[in-house]
């Protein structure tokens, strides 16, 4: 069976984990990396963006955090790295439900017939720094709200203003109330706006561009930072390559950079997240690989290249 397929088959099992794991019991805690959203009532588990800010605001206004809570947050942090360490940008290939969505609209654009938009290399590394200031804000926001400048309405501001997925993963759970303008006050008039904003331009952007989101997701620069630490890794042989650029051709992100190194055997880059799409592309045989601790877990061939290629038409 094609790779392709088998990605699919496990994001849509995990987008059902991920989604309503919580009305069976299943809780993978609030440290997943991938945007699993608290937002949905009964999910499986929810994106440790939430708790990075929440934490980082209590640990600024409470005392008293250093004791239990903070032993709490510290352990959250722990069990974060802990799956990143395990699955790696894997979690973003296979397990995020939001680029499932996006996934989604990509194969209903193909089956319509409709072209996609190309973004210049050069433009879009220069967007795949906002993925990094995003995550900053992250940990600037709670701060922010600490100290005054930002209204207490705020209290989670990445979530509330620029996450997609708070207004339209709930929808699956049959939840609208997040697609109103709350006229509480002029934070919650701001967060809402934005939030709105955000999610409609994202699914514009998803329909024309695969896996738009990605390329700004500071979930991904989080889990990018942690590299060193996954034994996941996307590898090359230069030697093998034969410079047709069909691996760039097949990658959702549109990364360049696999195509055109020809010296190291790393190419696992900040917008990669390890779909294995450029491997099943190429026709070089073991020119590209998935490697777990060493060992391979997927390789390049003309066989899978052709699936990749018949799977497309």
């Amino acid at each position: 069976m094609l790779l392709r397929r088998y990605r699919l088959l496990i994001q849509h099992a995990l987008f059902v984990v991920m989604m309503y794991g919580g009305r069976f019991g299943v809780n993978l805690g609030p440290a997943v990396p991938c945007f699993a959203c608290p937002y949905v009532y009964g999910c499986g588990g929810y994106c440790y963006l939430m708790g990075l800010q929440g934490y980082i605001g209590f640990g600024i206004s409470a005392a008293h955090f250093w004791g239990f809570e903070g032993l709490r947050a510290a352990g959250y942090f722990l069990m974060f790295v802990g799956l990143v360490m395990l699955l790696g940008k894997a979690w973003c290939g296979f397990a995020c439900p939001f680029g499932l969505i996006s996934d989604w609209l990509t194969m209903l654009r193909r089956r319509l017939g409709i072209r996609g938009a190309k973004i210049a290399p050069e433009t879009l590394k220069r967007l795949g720094s906002v993925k990094y200031a995003l995550l900053a804000f992250c940990a600037v926001g709670p701060v922010l709200i600490n100290l005054g400048v930002l209204h207490r309405d705020f209290y989670v501001p990445f979530c509330q203003m620029f996450c997609p997925g708070k207004p339209l993963l709930p929808l699956f759970a049959g939840e609208t109330r997040f697609l109103a303008l709350d006229l509480t006050n002029y934070a919650t008039i701001i967060t809402t706006a934005c939030s709105l904003a955000v999610a409609g331009g994202c699914l514009a952007a998803m329909f024309v561009r695969p896996r738009f989101f990605c390329t700004f997701c500071p979930m991904l620069a989080l889990i990018h930072l942690l590299k060193p630490l996954t034994p996941l890794a996307l590898r090359k042989d230069p030697a093998l390559c034969h410079g047709c650029g069909a691996c760039q051709r097949a990658c959702g992100m549109d990364v360049e950079e696999v195509a055109a190194e020809r010296l190291s055997e790393d190419v696992q880059t900040a917008d990669c997240v390890n779909c294995g799409d450029c491997v099943a592309g190429c026709s070089a045989r073991g020119a590209l690989s998935l490697k777990y601790a060493g060992k391979t877990l997927v390789s390049s061939s003309p066989e899978l290249a052709l699936g990749m290629r018949k799977a497309r038409k």
